[in-house]
């Protein structure tokens, strides 16, 4: 087989790279950690190159041994980047040299492909028979109309993959179309030959390289559903975000709603369902009574209301099995997802098992939400995760302080009984101080709790002005986010073709992002979705801005938990956890501006607390050795001299169709048996145009475009004013004003009601 060095020179050839001397340390620690059976915690900066760093002895271990490696992503963009782009140019450039071409694949959670038999009208429609709605009337609704296009593409598709659908669709529509890992019927499925997630995974088994996400490796791993082929090396990237990944897959949730629904679901299928809606009720009534946030111990009355959910969920259990050598149909099926998840999550608050958190939140939509999650996942990590195969964590940012302990705590990786590890930082290729200037907006005041100030939103404008777009905006919350978008839009509405801006929410990530990369004249604000992962280079982001100090809520229940059993311990809870939390935050969303050597432009920090708290020295050595800077009026004048110099921006790559393995359509991991020369990807038909990408303010309450559908919906189906009021929890004359707004009127017997 031909050396590393040999097939790394080839590859870098091969995407017309350059050759760094990080990326070249890298791929030989990972080689090294792989031949010593070590786990190995590597951090190399934006621009090492790092994924070929870590696929090229992924490849040679996997065609030397006959076991696949598997690489766990964060984010779906850097899913697609190795599929869609690294791994195709790869394999082309390194097939020579090994004599057999590398293989690979991508492997997702059930949830992001269409299921054959619910398409066939193998399960129950989840929204009121929108199947049916869709075919009688296509302009019945938004929401069929999606339905039509989803079933459309679904006759073109060959991998039944979400993302490759463009323009997206909605939750609500995709739900139609999609089961949950415990809705599936299995083996057991009609359509199983034709199911597009058995196919993928099958496929996989044959691959050098699969391509997974954080949480779907962590299910296999903790839950034993052999989703994933056997396979003695595990690459994980953007590994910085682990911890909440799998913290978030292992948290359970439950509300008075979900228990209902699980009851209605059962409906003909079982007697008891009644006592079921029944201790929906009675849990309603505890928990709106209950103060939101961490709950120190169960109180009696929750105790007794989950008891009575989880008594009553098992009776209904039992009554759902299907008689011996009956296999449930998809409306079992589905009933018994829904009435197991309740039975198990109440059962789970009521074990108050030592690492767990509960604790109650208000949701705008669903009410009052019951939630549990472990404190730590390190030793989940250490036993699962790292038990029984070499394990390879990458990142731009896991060493805080100049040492791994901390995130390798996290991980299991410390204390008695640890695996052995090294860690290893190879630096970045980039010349920070020369290519980006930090700036500290040091004379707006504190943020505080009411939204943005109307000096910082002044700041923000001034800044995307001089900047000429080419702005992503990192935010705090979501409400910040459609915040700044709203004013934005207000602000730069004065004439034609002025900038324009995106709001995260308004359609797919991926998509959004797009459309981003696309035009130069184009601001992209969101939240924490975007601060890790976006990948823009050139002139198309010249400018990040990061409203405030990313820390946790002071009330969040996990992080206000980790922080007092640390300061039980003895050390500094809000540097440890807060502190910390907030430097990888930063120091990700820093790391969007800087994505390629000839990349230039501003991050702008809109919190006054960088220069003056007591921790912001802390935070300022986390970031990316940028120029730093408190003239508002030196920076401004550099994005002006950046906006009238810039080059057009970089292509963008477009999503095209995806074999069975996940891999593009055409080349040769993702060919479907046809000329695709003779036959061009199929594209979806667009969306009936909106009356408005923007969002609308009508009585102080944010309209988006999905509650625009939900209200237009609505008006369809004949609703009345105050059942309109009642189903989007507004008051009846803010309903009234957006309406009339949008030309639309409820029933009559509702509006002179209202009159």
């Amino acid at each position: 087989m031909a050396s590393l060095d040999d097939l790394l020179h080839a590859a870098v050839q091969g995407v017309g790279g350059v050759e760094r001397p990080g990326q070249v340390e890298m791929a030989h620690a990972v080689e090294d950690a792989v031949a010593n059976d070590e786990h190995l915690l590597i951090q190399a900066g934006t621009g090492t190159g790092k994924s070929l760093a870590y696929l090229i002895p992924a490849v040679m271990h996997a065609q030397k041994t006959g076991k696949p490696a598997v690489i766990a992503t964060a984010t779906l963009a850097l899913q697609a980047q190795i599929v869609d782009r690294d791994m195709p140019r790869l394999a082309e450039s390194i097939a020579p040299l090994l004599g057999k071409r590398p293989t690979y694949g991508l492997v997702k959670g059930r949830r992001n492909y269409l299921c054959a038999h619910k398409l066939e009208g193998g399960f129950p429609d989840d929204e009121d028979g929108l199947f049916e709605v869709a075919e009688v009337d296509r302009a019945a609704s938004r929401l069929g109309q999606e339905v039509v296009r989803l079933r459309e593409w679904a006759d073109r598709t060959e991998s039944g993959d979400r993302d490759e659908l463009v323009p997206g669709v909605s939750e609500r529509a995709w739900r139609q179309v999609s089961v949950s890992a415990h809705e599936c019927l299995g083996s057991k499925c009609p359509a199983l030959a034709d199911c597009f997630v058995e196919r993928s995974r099958e496929a996989a088994k044959d691959c050098d390289v699969i391509v997974t996400n954080h949480s779907f490796m962590a299910i296999d791993s903790f839950e034993g559903r052999q989703m994933l082929p056997e396979h003695d090396l595990l690459v994980v990237d953007e590994a910085h975000e682990l911890v909440d990944r799998v913290t978030s897959t292992i948290t359970d949730e439950i509300t008075p709603g979900m228990v209902s629904a699980a009851a209605k679901r059962a409906g003909r299928l079982a007697e008891s369902t009644e006592a079921v809606e029944d201790a929906a009720v009675f849990l309603q009534g505890v928990l709106d009574q209950l103060p939101e946030g961490k709950l120190n111990g169960i109180p009696d009355s929750l105790s007794l209301a989950l008891a009575r959910v989880r008594d009553t969920t098992r009776q209904l259990q039992s009554e759902l099995k299907p008689d011996k050598g009956v296999e449930p149909d998809g409306a079992r099926k589905v009933a018994q997802a829904a009435v197991d998840e309740m039975f198990e999550n109440s059962s789970r608050v009521l074990e108050q098992r030592d690492l767990d958190v509960v604790w109650v939140s208000r949701d705008q939509r669903r009410g009052s939400v019951l939630r549990v999650a472990p404190m730590s996942v390190a030793m989940l990590l250490r036993d699962k995760v790292f038990g029984d195969r070499t394990v390879v964590m990458t990142s731009a940012t896991l060493e805080l302080g100049g040492t791994f302990d901390a995130v390798a705590g996290t991980m299991g990786l410390r204390g008695e009984g640890a695996p052995q590890w090294r860690g290893l930082d190879v630096g970045s290729p980039f010349d920070y101080p020369q290519q980006a200037i930090a700036y500290v907006a040091q004379h707006l005041p504190a943020p505080g709790r009411d939204g943005l100030s109307d000096q910082t939103l002044d700041e923000i404008e001034a800044l995307v002005r001089a900047a000429g777009g080419r702005t992503l905006g990192l935010f705090s919350s979501m409400r910040a986010a459609k915040e700044a978008t709203e004013a934005m839009r207000e602000r730069f509405s004065d004439r034609e073709g002025d900038i324009a801006f995106l709001c995260q929410g308004e359609d797919q990530i991926t998509t959004l992002v797009r459309q981003f990369a696309r035009d130069p004249r184009t601001c992209l604000f969101g939240t924490l979705t975007l601060w890790q992962g976006v990948d823009v280079p050139g002139s198309a982001c010249q400018l990040v801005i990061i409203d405030r100090i990313p820390f946790p809520r002071p009330d969040d229940p996990l992080s206000s938990a980790r922080s007092q059993a640390i300061a039980r311990m003895g050390g500094n809870g809000f540097m440890a956890v807060s502190a910390t939390h907030a430097a990888l935050r930063l120091s990700q969303g820093a790391g969007r501006l800087i994505r390629r050597a000839d990349d230039r432009g501003v991050v702008a920090f809109l919190d006054s607390r960088m220069m003056t708290a007591r921790y912001a020295g802390f935070l300022q050595r986390s970031l990316p050795p940028f120029w730093p800077t408190t003239d508002r009026e030196r920076v401004l004048a550099a994005l002006r001299r950046l906006d009238e110099t810039a080059a057009p921006p970089v292509q963008v790559h477009e999503p095209a169709l995806r074999g069975i393995t996940g891999a593009l359509a055409g080349t040769s991991m993702g060919a479907t048996g046809e000329d695709v020369a003779e036959h061009p990807r199929p594209v979806a038909d667009a969306p009936p145009p909106a009356e408005s990408t923007r969002t609308a303010v009508t009585g102080g309450h944010a309209w988006t475009a999905e509650s625009d559908e939900e209200l237009r919906d609505g008006v369809e189906l004949g609703l009345s004013l105050d059942e309109l009021a009642e189903s989007l929890e507004l008051p009846a004359d803010v309903v009234a004003a957006r309406l009339k707004g949008l030309g639309l009127e409820a029933s009559a017997a509702a509006t002179l009601a209202f009159e």
